[in-house]
């Protein structure tokens, strides 16, 4: 496989960026594209103090930055590391595409760039979202692509992301479920009750609808929802998660008798603190569009930028993309034309 890096998106590029790389290529034999400012590029490898001939850097000398239009940006910063790095793809010169930049003009980049998969009427930004009982993983669809998603989309979201979850993460008839405010089949918005039919007329093994309490239980593989949705479940389940570690952490300070006591559940805290560490899953494909594509956060350091590499490997190698056009021909006849 050739994976290309975004070096220059990102809260810390190229720093971070290079330095998960190196890591990265300690571990694979994949080529590794670095695009981005050369001499700044250079300069974190030689800090890094990398020998090798499986980093090669791609020229670019322009940044689309988090403040950036996003349509704007891509059809004027031509010589940008995120239009660069997906011109590679398109013009099959990589395999994958991993970016920690700007999420909006990722997402108009992929769709213009790349194209849609024939059939797909919106990509969607798939997020891992940790199973609070302990469990392993979901896979939330839509994170924040597009706000708003008929009916269709929904159903596309639920095809798109049991594929993945199916082929990259090795679960057979993976559970699909829709975000709804009730379980009943009629509750809901016009757009969510006609998903529901769509949904269960379809061959994905869906279960229904998902109320928000239940989202963290893991009680199905895929979650369905738009992007408005899915973001706000993301960002709520993150803050959450934050304020209870502090709280934690604060009470186990208190008093000696806590501190006795928190050293003593310490490394169970350290795993429960790991689940909801985006660090550990690195980052997140875009669906729907024509080539494997991972966003990082914008914050990601080496840790996450390895982990990005490392666990976005399966998308391109299981031909995911493939394998959605495939069935998006097979199930036409369940998505009503616009």
């Amino acid at each position: 496989m050739r994976i290309i890096l975004d070096g220059m998106g990102g809260d810390h590029a190229p720093a971070e960026i290079v330095k998960g790389a190196v890591s990265a290529a300690s571990e694979i034999k994949d080529e590794i594209f670095i695009v981005g400012d050369p001499a700044a590029i250079e300069n974190q490898l030689e800090k890094c103090k990398y020998k090798g001939n499986q980093i090669q850097i791609v020229p670019a000398h322009e940044v689309i930055t988090m403040h950036d239009s996003p349509v704007k940006a891509i059809r004027n910063k031509k010589d940008s590391s995120l239009v660069v790095g997906l011109n590679m793809l398109k013009d099959g010169k990589g395999d994958m595409f991993v970016s920690a930049g700007n999420t909006g003009a990722l997402i108009v980049g992929s769709r213009l760039i790349l194209g849609r998969i024939k059939g797909i009427d919106r990509p969607a930004l798939a997020s891992i979202y940790p199973d609070m009982t302990g469990g392993d993983p979901c896979l939330l669809v839509d994170a924040g692509a597009s706000s708003e998603s008929k009916a269709r989309n929904l159903l596309e979201y639920g095809l798109m992301g049991s594929i993945y979850v199916e082929k990259v993460w090795g679960r057979d008839n993976p559970r699909v479920g829709l975000v709804n405010l009730g379980a009943e089949e009629g509750k809901g918005t016009s757009a969510i009750k006609e998903a529901y039919q769509m949904l269960e007329s379809s061959y994905l093994n869906f279960i229904g609808n998902v109320e928000g309490r239940d989202v963290p239980k893991g009680v199905c593989d895929v979650i369905v929802c738009d992007g408005f949705t899915g973001n706000v479940i993301l960002k709520l389940t993150e803050g959450v998660s934050l304020s209870i570690f502090k709280l934690i952490k604060d009470t186990l300070k208190s008093n000696v008798k806590a501190m006795m006591g928190g050293a003593l559940i310490k490394s169970k805290l350290s795993d429960l603190k790991d689940e909801f560490d985006y660090e550990e899953y690195g980052g997140a494909p875009v669906l729907g569009v024509a080539g494997p594509v991972i966003k990082m956060h914008g914050s990601s350091t080496e840790r996450a930028v390895k982990s990005a590499i490392l666990r976005g490997l399966p998308y391109a190698e299981e031909n995911v993309v493939e394998i959605i056009k495939q069935e998006m021909t097979e199930i036409a006849e369940c998505i009503e034309e616009e």
